[in-house]
């Protein structure tokens, strides 16, 4: 098979065009990282800064083995800190049960009644398959209107942004982690990832699975008080 290599532009008019389309083109590229950026910068933080919330939640990240990947375990402790110091009353944990044999939200209740929170504290939203979806669901589903977010650092930004889109009133509490090969890989994602996010804000897109309203967060809040 001939295959031919691009050419490129002979003339030097031809050069600057083609090197202008790049810029412009890594420009547009990154419009919807710098978004994330601007729109959150004032509303993330860590645990000791998290602001007395009723409502934290915390996206799934995994499981390994059926129990909470590390990643996913760094969230949960972070949840289950702030519960213990009385910062928040109910974590609603939000994953991805898609099938039987893979059930994120029960694992990430397990680990949080493992760690110090009472299981009566705890609302497991089994159709958190990505983060538009958990947000509209913690919105439409669960009736939260304001609430702590808990995630990665390179995640938070974008969980941030889009509750806020979905209509939660949202602080974020980016969890930090080793800087291993998943984090590397978790950053350079959030790069791509940013364009969805900015088109789900824009255009608004039903989750994948809707269901009837719950009322798992109010009878936890009702319980705890």
């Amino acid at each position: 098979m001939d295959i031919r290599r691009p050419r490129l532009p002979r003339t030097r008019a031809g050069r600057r065009r083609l090197v202008q389309a790049a810029m412009a083109g890594c420009v547009l590229a990154l419009l919807p990282a710098t978004w994330l950026f601007v729109s959150t910068s004032d509303r993330l933080g860590t645990t000791a800064d998290a602001p007395r919330t009723e409502v934290a939640v915390v996206f799934g990240a995994g499981l390994w083995d059926g129990e909470p990947s590390p990643y996913l375990a760094h969230r949960l402790d972070a949840a289950a800190k702030l519960y213990r110091e009385g910062r928040i009353e109910v974590v609603l944990v939000t994953g991805d049960n898609s099938r039987e044999d893979y059930d994120e939200p029960d694992a990430m209740r397990t680990y949080l009644t493992g760690h110090g929170v009472p299981d009566a504290r705890i609302v497991s939203d089994y159709a958190g398959f990505d983060t538009w979806d958990s947000c509209v669901r913690a919105k439409k589903i669960f009736g939260v209107d304001r609430a702590v977010l808990i995630s990665q650092d390179f995640h938070i930004r974008r969980a941030v942004a889009l509750c806020e889109a979905a209509g939660v009133d949202s602080y974020g509490v980016g969890v930090t982690a080793k800087h291993d090969v998943t984090w590397y890989y978790g950053g350079a994602r959030e790069v791509l990832a940013a364009g969805k996010a900015a088109l789900d804000a824009v255009f608004e897109p039903d989750p994948r699975f809707l269901g009837p309203r719950e009322t798992g967060v109010t009878k936890a809040l009702a319980g705890a008080r």
